[in-house]
């Protein structure tokens, strides 16, 4: 344990970890409604109830569902609807969805570092020379 003085410090590590929570997309918001609809082929989404029209990717987690959320009705695999089997949209129009997120944060602290390393060195806007 440190004392009162020291300051901890965040380990590498810890850091790689930050870095990646921040930047990888998870499938919220916007970006993400697509891939949870499960119109589009490669959605996570493959079934939906037919009694609440919640989606689930898989039967087995359709039926965790529907005895935690329907109790008293019998579950039915037949009833449930497939999306990706209603879909109108051919194999290789659409990409799947991604894992890693846009680069909209790096391109960000990029541009913030270089225009540090302007102001620091005292370089111009075109990059060559001194103020």
């Amino acid at each position: 344990m440190t004392g009162k003085a020291k300051p901890k410090k965040h380990t590498a590590k810890e850091i790689a970890a930050k870095v990646d929570a921040a930047t990888t997309n998870r499938g919220g918001g916007k970006a993400g409604l697509a891939d949870r609809s499960g119109q589009e082929k490669g959605g996570h989404a493959k079934l939906e109830c037919p009694l609440c029209k919640v989606t689930a990717p898989d039967v087995k987690s359709m039926q965790i569902h529907h005895e935690a959320r329907h109790p008293k009705i019998p579950f039915d695999e037949t009833k449930l609807n497939n999306l990706h089997a209603t879909s109108s949209v051919t194999e290789g129009s659409k990409p799947k969805p991604g894992v890693r997120g846009s680069m909209k944060k790096h391109i960000l602290r990029t541009s913030k570092l270089l225009q540090l390393m302007f102001l620091f060195f005292g370089l111009n806007s075109m990059g060559i020379g001194f103020k």
